[in-house]
């Protein structure tokens, strides 16, 4: 069998890459190979294709059959198309610098419609990139509608949950008040007879007075006080008197102490 241009698979599962590889036919996908000549990615967006387009042309030339995956790769990167040229140029159908003319008019064009998709594959990233932000916009306004209604009722329940305590507070308040605005009306009754009863205590406030008038005549007796004074003063003259009487009372009681022994000391004063 005819050598092959064929895929080997690489990659993990679910994303998968492949080797562009040049193979006997009867060797198995993934098994031994003669050259690798490219690599393909149809996980990329645009897909990524890679190979070697001399080594491709080559091995085309040299009688290489390519699977139709490998072929439409190739296809779409000119080799084929370049291949069939050549076989006109062999041929005498065109010449080579015709070949290349067109050749090169072709991969201008297969160029400019690759970066065409190139852009068109980024604006409907772009464009989807948009739009799944004004639909995760609209969500988080849904939410924020939602959890501001879900606020407003929860506020709503604590102030008339706060409006019930306060009228449970002041139903006792009102009453305890009620009750004292009672004592205060019938105190105020007994206020007035003690008023009443304290306006004749000020009216005996000049019978007071009187009674201080009638106390004024004892400061007259303080007179009587010193003629009494004056009456004890001639006993305090007595008094010289009555010392002048001991006085000669004293020598007649000292008379008999002369007899004793004293009596004969006081020559001895004299002879001194």
């Amino acid at each position: 069998m005819p050598t092959k241009i064929r895929l080997q698979r690489k990659g993990k599962k679910g994303l998968p890459f492949y080797h562009v590889v040049i193979a006997d036919g009867r060797a198995p996908r993934d098994g031994k190979f003669i050259e690798r000549i490219g690599i393909y990615n149809p996980v990329a967006k645009p897909a990524e294709i890679d190979i070697k387009f001399d080594r491709a042309l080559y091995w085309l030339q040299s009688g290489a059959q390519p699977t139709d995956t490998v072929r439409a790769l190739l296809s779409t990167k000119g080799i084929l198309f370049k291949y069939h040229l050549l076989k006109g140029v062999r041929k005498g159908a065109l010449t080579q610098e015709m070949a290349d003319a067109k050749f090169e008019a072709w991969l201008k064009e297969k160029q400019e419609k690759h970066l065409k998709a190139i852009q068109e594959v980024s604006l409907s990233g772009k464009d989807e990139v948009k739009k799944r932000l004004a639909a995760e916009a609209k969500v988080n306004e849904a939410r924020a509608k939602e959890l501001a209604a879900k606020r407003a009722k929860e506020l709503a329940a604590l102030h008339k949950a706060e409006a019930q305590e306060d009228e449970a507070v002041a139903e006792p308040v009102a009453e305890e008040t009620a009750v004292v605005e009672e004592i205060v009306a019938e105190v105020t009754p007994v206020a007035e007879e003690v008023a009443e009863v304290e306006v004749p205590v000020a009216e005996a406030e000049p019978v007071a007075e009187e009674v201080a008038v009638a106390e004024e005549p004892v400061a007259e007796a303080e007179p009587v006080a010193e003629e009494v004074a004056v009456v004890e003063e001639p006993v305090a003259e007595a008094e010289p008197a009555v010392e002048e009487t001991v006085a000669q009372t004293e020598p007649e009681a000292e008379e008999p102490a002369t007899e004793g022994p004293a009596a004969e000391e006081e020559p001895s004063v004299e002879k001194a």
